[in-house]
């Protein structure tokens, strides 16, 4: 998702869609948590989005430790964003243990920029094999600058200049994937979202079950939409600007918040048998 030019800190303020989603699912956690329970506030929280979230790592140091955000729901064994998700997870519930202020900030707002882009219809593509395919083969970690990241190789330059407009031409990858976000952070950017509160039911499952089952079920309710789909075959259509404001954007507020919920009882139950 869009969290703005990550040129400086506050350019996600109004287009945001990292921040607004952050901002919704504080609040939406705050009838429930226990009174006086720490858990870091909104304004720390959108501290770590934009040039200091992991979009704004991206542009400081291309290629190196970059989190990967790409989720294949059709593949069971693609678990690397769950893995991310889950370290987040524990390191929050840690940090919220033990009263940093801080490094709960940083862990709340990288592992709901974690939860959303998993959720996100655009980073469903399978965007690593295709990126191997336009680089003749080599791998992420060869991407380490800024032109290697915008500009395609090839083995001759016809070859090349096929490459590059396969990636940023008319419906290419990263053209199609930049407008899809586009399209969500506008249609979102004013007007309220409703539906945003967990429900009764899920707020039970969470503390029985965990949190990963409700992600994944979250993730299927998404792909199910075939947002992306539809995107690439029409264009930013009214009835999914009418989707991302009804069922999109709360599910995954709904998801973050649960998140955020389940580390804060986590973090409850270590403190009692302290």
């Amino acid at each position: 998702m869009y969290s703005g030019t990550t040129f400086r800190t506050k350019s996600g303020r109004i287009m945001g869609v990292h921040q607004r989603i952050d901002r919704l699912a504080r609040r939406e956690l705050h009838p429930l948590l226990a009174k006086r329970q720490f858990f870091p506030s909104e304004r720390e929280i959108l501290h770590f989005e934009g040039l200091n979230g992991p979009d704004g790592v991206k542009r400081k140091s291309p290629g190196q430790d970059e989190p990967w955000h790409y989720l294949d729901p059709t593949d069971p064994t693609d678990n690397r964003l769950r893995d991310m998700i889950q370290d987040h997870m524990h390191n929050l519930t840690v940090a919220i243990v033990d009263g940093d202020k801080q490094r709960s900030s940083f862990e709340a707002a990288w592992l709901a920029h974690s939860i959303v882009d998993g959720l996100t219809p655009a980073h469903h593509y399978p965007l690593e094999e295709k990126l191997e395919e336009l680089r003749d083969g080599e791998g992420l970690e060869t991407r380490n600058s800024t032109r290697k990241k915008l500009v395609m190789p090839g083995k001759t330059r016809r070859h090349q200049l096929r490459n590059n407009w396969e990636f940023w031409g008319a419906k290419g990858v990263m053209t199609t994937h930049f407008t899809f976000e586009l399209g969500i952070a506008t249609t979102i950017a004013t007007g309220r979202l409703l539906d945003c509160t967990p429900s009764g039911n899920d707020i039970v499952r969470v503390k029985t079950e965990g949190y990963m089952p409700l992600f994944d079920e979250s993730l299927n309710r998404i792909v199910q939409l075939g947002m992306y789909e539809e995107f690439y075959r029409a264009g930013w259509t009214r009835r999914m600007a009418r989707e991302t404001k009804t069922i999109l954007i709360p599910e995954i507020i709904r998801t973050v918040t649960l998140a955020w919920y389940k580390c804060a009882l986590d973090a409850e139950a270590k403190k009692a048998k302290k």
